[in-house]
């Protein structure tokens, strides 16, 4: 907000819409509801904000729970540039998977686990040295880590880590229920990009990513989530209107 020339209280209401609001907002529907001129305005806005959705000193998760691991293909389709070539992102995410505890007349529930944080991160390819990397970023050590049969995740039982993978054989169901809460997490997320968004930009997909991190993990508390990136802001540096349209500017977690 430091600098702008738009009115306290508009930034607040924007605030306000886009950590409350389900779905999120598209830089249109932001743009009328706080009736904006510009949508470049609400475009560098939506960002700022965006910018405040990921604390720096975030904690690693899997402290007492497994967590599934895994990578996915985000982007549309490409066509007439031959079989096999593609322009999509490739995200990795880890998540939490936690157990429930007995509702208040001592009945167990039907599902017993459900998803617990999130993360999520563009990365460059599928080497074992980057999705090594990501996991050590994001998992504590010592934590059970879930993944496929992948060989770039062979060496995280000789980093500390309670490695259990699967071997595929070509059957894709034993991935599905290896791996559950994790696939579950990326279809919402790409449903939400087409849905919400009708899609992003490789150059600031983990912007989005942070953003759906954010939501995801204060699916709960979602009055909550106002009062946070408020919180977050006052220690966050922003993107300026050059840096995000000149490419400049790294997203946080990227």
């Amino acid at each position: 907000m430091h600098g702008s020339r738009m009115a306290l209280s508009t930034w607040f209401w924007g605030a306000y819409l886009m950590t409350t609001q389900t779905p999120g907002m598209s830089a249109v529907q932001f743009q009328r509801q706080l009736g904006l001129s510009r949508y470049e305005t609400a475009f560098q806005i939506l960002h700022k904000l965006r910018a405040s959705m990921i604390r720096p000193d975030r904690d690693t998760v899997g402290t007492e729970w497994p967590v599934e691991v895994d990578e996915t293909l985000v982007g549309g389709r490409t066509r007439g540039e031959g079989r096999g070539i593609h322009h999509k992102a490739l995200v990795a995410g880890a998540i939490e998977v936690r157990q429930r505890s007995m509702d208040t007349a001592g009945r167990k529930h039907r599902n017993t686990h459900y998803a617990g944080r999130l993360r999520l991160s563009v990365v460059a390819d599928r080497e074992g040295a980057t999705l090594t990397r990501f996991v050590q970023e994001n998992v504590v050590v010592k934590a059970v880590v879930r993944t496929d049969g992948w060989g770039g995740y062979g060496n995280l039982a000789s980093l500390g880590y309670a490695h259990e993978a699967i071997t595929l054989n070509g059957d894709g169901t034993k991935t599905d229920a290896h791996l559950p809460a994790i696939h579950i997490a990326f279809s919402n997320l790409k449903t939400w990009l087409m849905g919400t968004h009708h899609g992003v930009s490789k150059q600031h997909l983990q912007a989005y990513l942070n953003e759906f991190t954010f939501r995801f993990n204060r699916r709960f508390y979602p009055m909550t989530a106002f009062n946070s990136i408020l919180g977050l802001a006052s220690h966050t540096e922003a993107p300026t209107y050059d840096s995000l349209y000149h490419g400049s500017w790294i997203h946080p977690g990227a």
